[in-house]
């Protein structure tokens, strides 16, 4: 029974595969379905944004305390971390040695002043005795010369004490100016030596500095900031991360010299440091508001990048095409082109990722073009 029917099937097989390879080419000639879009038309606009720059936040003024003369910390008289005046002590060092060596001066001086008295008497009495030619003038001589000796010594004497009322007055070490002292490198009776050993550091946190480095093309541009920015301005702001620190700054020094190896030059801001939050060494960025007025501005969602270049879909008829577009800043959500596109062209800002050059379109809402 069953090789009776195969002629049957035999005859029907060449019109399923006749009638499979027509629909096929119905299929073939209909071509993919046309993506739908959304649109939106380029036109001029206003845009504000803020320029990044690394910071380093510095001391305005920042002293290293080291001793003057050698000895044994006697005293300490602060509190690491806090705030001390201009000419409060900090430091004391024994001073035995060099009382001892001023009390020696001292006495010094009294000879040499008691030598002096002498010798002049002496002169004086030469003098009137020569008068009357009682007396050789070779002895008048020597007296003169003795009379003069005795007052530089009496001058190197008073120099002496000076010398060791210094060094007696180094023995107490004060702050040079307002500031913050830091955490204390020596402890009660270190043996400390002139010049090297390092005490302590002094330094100035308010108002506080910032500095940054910046190409040289925009020098003209905060030449002018460094003009127009006004107190309470919010053209400099100070950023750590996520953190916007609270106060304003504004441009108080820009470096005298570009450096001619990196074309870049050197500029510090100073920002008011009331609560002494910001301490010196801290990295955060700078961040300069500018602004672009007239200029194209579109969303970023609509720039397509391909091996380090940027382009946006346009709408040619039914078809889109590709058109290299050169980016400027971004703007939130937005993007400035700088050129590539002309007020009045039509871009595509939804549905690019199905897209490639000359696919066909369908212009259709936002929530469609998404899908």
């Amino acid at each position: 029974m069953t090789f009776r029917k195969l002629p049957i099937y035999s005859a029907l097989l060449p019109m399923l595969i006749a009638a499979a390879c027509g629909n096929k080419n119905q299929q073939g000639m209909q071509g993919p379905p046309a993506v739908p879009v959304a649109t939106q038309e380029v036109s001029l606009g206003d845009a504000a944004y803020y320029d990044e720059y690394p910071a380093t936040v510095r001391a305005l003024s920042e002293v290293e305390l080291r001793p003057q003369v050698s000895g044994y910390i006697s005293g300490i008289h602060f509190k690491e971390g806090e705030k001390v005046k201009k000419g409060q002590k900090l430091y004391t060092i024994d001073q035995q040695q060099s009382e001892a060596a001023y009390q020696q001066a001292l006495a010094n001086l009294s000879v040499q002043e008691a030598n002096l008295d002498k010798a002049q008497k002496d002169v004086e009495r030469y003098r009137e005795l020569n008068k009357r030619d009682a007396i050789a003038k070779q002895q008048v001589d020597y007296a003169e010369a003795a009379y003069a000796a005795a007052m530089r010594q009496v001058d190197a004497a008073k120099a002496q004490v000076r010398s060791t009322k210094t060094v007696v007055g180094y023995t107490s070490i004060t702050a040079p100016f307002d500031g913050t002292i830091g955490i204390s490198a020596v402890r009660l009776g270190a043996s400390v030596s002139p010049g090297v050993t390092l005490l302590n550091t002094v330094s100035s946190d308010d108002p506080i500095a910032v500095d940054i480095t910046v190409d040289q093309r925009d020098i003209y541009k905060f030449t002018k900031l460094q003009k127009e920015v006004t107190k309470n301005d919010s053209t400099f702001r100070l950023v750590f991360g996520q953190d916007v620190y609270p106060y304003p700054g504004k441009i108080t020094i820009i470096d005298r010299a570009v450096d001619a190896q990196t074309g870049t030059i050197k500029m510090r801001l100073t920002f008011p440091n009331p609560d002494h939050t910001l301490r010196a060494g801290m990295s955060g960025s700078i961040h300069v508001l500018s602004t672009a007025t007239k200029t194209i501005i579109i969303p970023y969602k609509a720039i397509n990048e391909q091996l380090g270049e940027f382009f946006v879909y346009m709408v040619d008829s039914t078809k889109a095409t590709q058109r290299k577009v050169i980016l400027g800043e971004q703007v939130g959500k937005n993007i400035i082109i700088k050129d590539g596109l002309k007020p009045g062209d039509v871009i595509i800002t939804e549905g690019i990722q199905n897209l490639r050059e000359g696919t066909a379109i369908t212009i259709a809402k936002p929530e469609t073009a998404k899908k």
